[in-house]
């Protein structure tokens, strides 16, 4: 019997009943064409997270209001009946899997899409920017508020027609009613501003309008900001009393949080534990016990997800980027295989950082296919294959798996005794141990294959690959940390009674660096190897954390949300930042810096060199030599190609299927040749 029946409850809402207790929340994709219509990738996405036994799906927040109310670089569109058709298309396919479905209408306010307004100004409740450093809105006339209620309910009309089972009002994460709502940004001292009555005034016409557009049978879903998380903001007491103005005629409350200038918190960092967000839920759903509730926030765990059903913290699941992992969540769970679950790490590099930061289109760092899943397996190879792979980091193991996932025979080799690489020893510090759920699933998996074969604690070497013969060679090496001549660094570091170290030497053996208090440490460095450290050190009590960095800020190349998150360390632990500072000697006890001219010393009590990380393939002539006498095809990937992220790497691992591919297509056409040349000779 599964352990997490609570799970697999169905639940009625109205006329729409869920087959299960996980839902997938509405998350932006940049996958919808530059009309506002679906792509074919788009519905395939969501077609996977359907096949894979997901309850309810909800659509991404649609534009209802043209081009005023639209966001995001690529928005899907409902603003008039156009677009029904293609919406109708998306719920037969959902429901096809046994789906429920939902489409979140939503009015961007002050967090509009710049470049489609054409010049125009963003409007807003008043002149607030939704976003530290985004265009200053101007406040909407009362006529205009009541046009925009009037686009509201058109769009959940619509969006029946259209074939859906609910519709989801978003009401947070400082779009246009969450505008209206918070103390932050509303300033109005007309009935739509000042007390909660009045900031609720504009929700309030909105659901009452839905209601009578779709009428009394039909499930309305609203999506709130319980906790603002911000100074001045909506706590989550307020929120509670807000809510009372408009809960009646909604069926479900779906409690979210957080706000744009606190979006760690709203897409949430990795060391938020799962199900972090249900006390939340829980104090909704004690102030309106009649309503269905949803709770979200780094669910990940199976066993977590039943507590928070079991105790009644919340009715239904929002697992977003989760899904986008692992889009046959519910399936795996359902069929014991638990082990195989492809966890979100929560890094929110291609999901979020993709597509708000950078105007690309959605990816996953541990999902390399959001579109097509599983589907290359369908497709297994005609001829005998060998492939050697060298190196077991999170690059080697993504492609050592496909390529046996499609019949390759696959023998791997780890100089180290363990699996994981970089990402296994990133994931030593406790704020990022979740890289290990995704080592831990790509292991799992790959014992799940009897023609690979994995080598521990044997380094590669040309006479392994001369016995082997094999047709593909994937060096997957790694990186090694970027040290460079710097006055003292070598020696400082060859110091028996060093107070000088590096990344490795942290990550190698962390029980030698559990001394906190009245630590002074300074960090050479203020990228992301860097900033792990500070974290450490400064969330655990050191005396006095500094960081240097030589670039004008520190953490430019990290996603947006760790990045916040750092920010917000920084801060609060008075961490203190040295930037375009660059280091000019190594001491025993201090760093030597020059700012602007100036020389500046830091002295420590440990000093760490984080200065970034290097490709490391020291093999790849040889293997290169070998390939070319052997007619074999050699790749080099990850992070011994270029030092990179986790992502790049996996992207390029499952690539591995478009050179299994060629070398498929090319022995086949030999094949054929041979043939048709043997049959002209008789």
């Amino acid at each position: 019997m599964n352990n997490y029946q609570a799970i697999f409850e169905p639940l009625t809402v109205k006329r729409m009943t869920l087959k299960n207790r996980v839902v997938m929340p509405p998350m932006g994709t940049n996958f919808a064409n530059m009309d506002g219509t679906f792509s074919m990738q788009h519905v395939s996405y969501y077609e996977q997270r359907a096949k894979g036994g997901t309850g309810l799906i909800t659509l991404e927040n649609v534009c209802i209001d043209y081009p005023m109310g639209t966001n995001g670089a690529r928005q899907l569109r409902m603003d008039n009946d156009q677009y029904i058709s293609g919406l109708w298309h998306f719920n037969e396919k959902m429901h096809a899997y046994g789906a429920c479905t939902s489409v979140q209408i939503n009015h961007a306010g002050a967090s509009a899409y710049g470049l489609r307004l054409e010049g125009e100004q963003p409007v807003s409740a008043s002149n607030i920017p939704s976003k530290k450093g985004n265009p200053i809105p101007r406040p909407l006339t009362e006529e205009e508020i009541y046009g925009i209620v009037d686009r509201y309910a058109d769009g959940a009309l619509r969006a029946q027609r259209a074939g859906f089972d609910c519709v989801e009002i978003h009401a947070g994460h400082s779009y246009l009613l969450s505008q209206f709502l918070s103390p932050l940004y509303n300033k109005r001292t007309d009935k739509f501003g000042g007390s909660p009555e009045n900031r609720a005034r504009l929700t309030k016409l909105v659901v009452e309008a839905v209601r009578k557009a779709v009428g009394p049978f039909f499930p309305i879903s609203l999506r709130f900001s319980a906790d603002e998380l911000l100074e001045g903001g909506n706590t989550l007491e307020d929120t509670i009393e807000i809510l009372s103005y408009f809960a009646d005629e909604v069926d479900i409350l779906n409690v979210s949080a957080a706000l744009n200038d606190s979006l760690q918190y709203q897409i949430d960092k990795m060391n938020l534990e799962d199900g972090w967000r249900a006390y939340m839920s829980k104090a909704v759903k004690e102030r309106f016990p009649d309503k269905v509730t949803v709770t979200s926030g780094n669910i990940r765990s199976p066993k977590r997800a039943t507590e928070i059903l079991e105790s009644g913290d919340a009715d239904l699941l929002a697992m977003g980027r989760g899904l986008i992992a692992e889009p046959n969540w519910v399936n795996k769970v359902a069929n014991g295989q638990e082990d195989l679950l492809r966890k979100c790490i929560s890094c929110n590099i291609g999901c979020a950082d993709h597509r708000i930061a950078k105007a690309r289109p959605m990816r996953c760092t541990v999902n390399p296919d959001l579109h097509y899943e599983d589907d290359y397996k369908m497709k297994p190879i005609l001829h005998p294959t060998k492939m050697v792979v060298i190196g077991g980091g999170t690059t080697g193991l993504e492609a050592a798996a496909t390529a046996a996932e499609v019949g390759v025979s696959v023998e791997l080799f780890e100089q180290k005794g363990y699996l994981g690489g970089l990402g296994h020893e990133i994931a030593r510090f406790p704020d990022k141990k979740r890289i290990d759920d995704f080592i831990t699933y790509e292991i799992n998996r790959c014992k799940e294959l009897d023609n690979l074969a994995i080598h521990l604690n044997h380094a590669a070497s040309l006479a392994d690959i001369e016995a082997i013969g094999p047709d593909i060679i994937v060096n997957a090496t790694g990186a090694k940390p970027l040290l460079p001549p710097i006055n003292g660094l070598k020696e400082q570091l060859e110091n028996p009674d060093r107070k000088i170290f590096s990344i490795f030497d942290i990550l190698e053996d962390m029980s030698k660096f559990q001394e906190f208090e009245g630590k002074e440490v300074v960090v050479i460095g203020g990228g992301a190897v860097g900033l792990d450290v500070v974290e450490y050190y400064a969330e655990r009590g050191a005396k006095k954390v500094s960081i240097v960095e030589m670039q004008g800020e520190i953490g430019k190349d990290l996603d947006l949300i760790t990045k916040l998150a750092m920010m917000e360390i920084v801060e609060k632990f008075d961490v203190e930042v040295h930037v375009e500072t660059k280091l000019t000697e190594v001491r025993e006890n201090s760093f030597l810096v020059e700012k602007d001219g100036e020389m500046i010393e830091l002295p420590f009590d440990l000093g760490f060199v984080c200065l970034g990380m290097r490709a490391e393939a020291p093999m790849i002539r040889e293997l290169d030599n070998y390939a070319r006498r052997n007619g074999a095809v050699l790749l080099n990937m990850g992070d011994s190609k270029v030092a990179r992220r986790i992502m790049e790497g996996t992207r390029e691992a499952r690539d591995i299927l478009k050179t299994i591919e060629v070398l498929e297509n090319t022995r086949t056409q030999k094949m054929l040749f041979e043939q048709a040349k043997s049959l002209q000779a008789t």
